[in-house]
This record gives structure tokens, sequence and C-alpha cells, in this order.
């Protein structure tokens, strides 16, 4: 059996139960690494929500783990020094894997655990950026260089989609040191069920939104990125008095956003919903809305589809590539366009039906989208890197 020592951050709800499945399948023996000791009680700042977040599901069950002591002055994964760990790579070499897979290379500690280990075992890699946001000039090709030197120490890229792809390609990687892991979330948990509907139901009566509604829904930090802002303008710009838009979040424009919308009949703010209401929140909607300016993928589209919701996304999304199936489960439109957004939220307002056809079709698509289609290309990607530094 393959014994897999993991190097991430801290625990998050999209990880821990993949993790957790891998370790019940048995193919694999694995042992987390948690490089971020600080997190170790669950509670996290995010500066995007301007609040402590602490997941409202478990996240250290069911698998092997152990926190590194952090030693950074600054300590956190908003910066290359926050992650410190003096000690990992003896506690690794301790346990005695056979395999390493490290989740992002810019930690001090990641890089340094990839370089020590590269040619003694295989090194799996999993990240998600794009080339999306990439600008030409002297700076990309400086960029190019160093990520080229970086990615010389991963044997195998995990990638997550088509955009993803593009970029390890163009970081140096070649075809066969790449493994299609898709992006993945516990579809079954956000899919439909009597118990998310009866409280998707309770909350459009709460929030006073008639239960035949068509409700557009926008969940994340409300800050410039996200692009909240856009999407008010263009809702609001559309003028249907039968169709609402719900916002769900906090940031540092939520002040700015509630004065300018608050008052307006079809427009709904909440705070922002723990991981167990979530799909309740998705159930309560029609067709869920990311504006976002940069996005390496966007998974909260795919909550949005397990839960059976029509989808429209910019097409600075990663997901953008993957998810969203020649409009027939949604539009990609002009990122910042918001002519090209109104034009997206038009046809749902005056196509009746759309959304529940659309909608169907997302749930269909986003099934292979799953922690048991990445358990098997992990074991698959093991099998292979194997074969390749023998």
């Amino acid at each position: 059996m393959n014994r897999l020592a993991i190097i991430t951050t801290h625990p998050i709800q999209y990880n821990a139960p993949f993790f957790k499945m891998l370790a019940d399948r048995k193919n694999i023996e694995l042992k987390v690494f948690y490089t971020w000791s600080q997190s170790v009680e669950g509670v996290k700042f995010d500066p995007g929500f301007g609040k402590n977040i602490k997941w409202d599901l478990p996240l250290l069950e069911g698998y092997s783990h152990a926190f590194s002591k952090n030693v950074s002055s600054s300590p956190g994964s908003h910066h290359y020094k926050g992650i410190d760990n003096p000690f990992l790579i003896q506690e690794i070499i301790k346990w005695k894997p056979n395999a390493l897979l490290v989740y992002g290379w810019s930690f001090k500690s990641h890089l340094k655990a990839m370089r020590y280990f590269k040619g003694k075992i295989p090194v799996l890699f999993r990240g998600d950026s794009t080339l999306l946001d990439e600008k030409p000039g002297f700076k990309k090709l400086l960029r190019r260089a160093l990520l080229k030197f970086i990615y010389s120490y991963v044997d195998i890229a995990l990638y997550v989609g088509n955009a993803n792809k593009a970029y390890f390609k163009a970081h140096g990687l070649k075809e066969y040191e790449l493994v299609f892991m898709p992006h993945a979330i516990d579809n079954n948990r956000f899919a439909n069920s009597p118990n998310n509907s009866k409280l998707a139901l309770g909350l459009r009566e709460e929030l006073k939104i008639p239960k035949d509604a068509l409700v557009f829904l926008f969940a994340g930090k409300l800050d410039e990125n996200k692009n909240a802002t856009l999407l008010l303008n263009a809702f609001n710009s559309v003028k249907s008095e039968s169709s609402y838009l719900l916002i769900t979040g906090n940031g540092n424009a939520e002040i700015n956003l509630k004065a300018t919308f608050s008052k307006m009949s079809n427009i709904r703010f909440l705070d922002f919903q723990n991981q167990q209401m979530m799909p309740a929140l998705y159930a309560s909607a029609n067709v869920f809305v990311l504006p976002s300016i940069s996005e390496t993928w966007g998974l909260a589209i795919n909550e949005a589809m397990a839960a059976g919701l029509a989808i429209i996304i910019s097409n600075s999304c990663g997901a953008s590539f993957d998810l969203v199936k020649g409009n027939k489960n949604g539009f990609v439109f002009e990122t910042k366009n918001i002519e090209s957004l109104k034009k997206c939220l038009q046809y749902f307002v005056k196509t009746p039906n759309a959304a529940t056809n659309m909608g169907e079709v997302s749930a269909e698509v986003v099934k292979y989208y799953s922690y048991e289609n990445d358990c098997i290309a992990l074991e698959k990607a093991l099998e292979a890197v194997n074969c390749i530094t023998k």
C-alpha cells in the first residue's frame, strides 16, 4: 500500500471530507501534516469577511493528521513566511512515506519540503492557479521563469480543470506529468432533499420572498474582487418586480452596498452563513451568480450546481471552462460588463422554467466532480508516478 504524506496549511471544509473518503477506501495509507499549527482550534480570522470563521462541520475526523509547529512571527497562509515549520521534514521522514502530496508551494516550509523530497520519493502537487489574470510584460517573463524552476520539483501535478492544466503546461510540465483530479465538493450534502427544501421554504418566508418567485443568489465576500456591486446594479436595471436578488456574505464593501440597495423591495441581504446552512440557502434560490473579477475556480459554483441551480458566472472564473456547458445549464458573461450580465439575468426573467430546466442539467454535470473521482484520480496518479520515478 502507498504511504502518502500530505502537506497543507490548515483544515478546510473542502479537503477534510476528501481526506476521510481517501482513508476509508484503504487503497492509500495517508497522514496529513498541517503546517499552520495556530489553526488547530479551527478558528481563522478571514480578512475578506472581516470576522473570525470557524466551520461548523467536523474537519479532523476519519483520517490521520498532525499539526507541525509553526514558528513564524506572523503566522498565517496570507504570505510566504507565515508558514515556517523547522521540524516538518524530520516529522515526515519519521513517518516513512513513499510519496508526498503538497497543497500550494508559496509557503516557506512547503517549498522547502518539495525541494528536499524531490528525487527521494515522488512529489505530487495540488493547486488551482490559472493564466486568466496574467498580464504581458517583463514581470510575466520573470514569473514564468520562477514558476518553471519551482515546478521542476514536481513529478505529478493534479490539475483541477482546463484553465489550471494550461497554467501547468505554461510552466514546463508535460502531458504525462499531469493528472486530472477535478475540483469537488460534497455533492450529496448539497443535493435536493426534503430537509433542505423545508429549511429553504422557511428562509424565503423569513425574508418575505414568495415561494414561487424567481430568486438570484450571490454568496461570498462583499469585496471588490467578488464584484457584487456589478450584480446589484445589473439586477436593479432589469426592473423585474417578480424576481428577487439575495446577497449573502460580509466584507469591506458591505456598508456601502447596504446603504445603496437595502431599501429596494426585491433585494435582500443576509450575513455570512456557515456550512450547515449553505445547502438550504442554495435550495432557496433558482439561479446562482458569481460576477468575480478574478477567481481561480469558484467552488461555490459546484455547490450551487449540486443543489440544482442554473448558473451565471464571469469569464474570469476558472470553472467557466468546465462547469458551464454551452448555455445548457447557464451562461458565462464578460467580466465587468454590466450589459453582458443584464442579458443573462433577463433571459431567466423572461423565460419561464429556464432556471428549473438548466438547474437539472447542472446537477447532472457536477456529478463527475466528486470526491470519489478525486480518490480514483489520486490512486491512479500514485501508480503512474511510481512508474515514472523508478
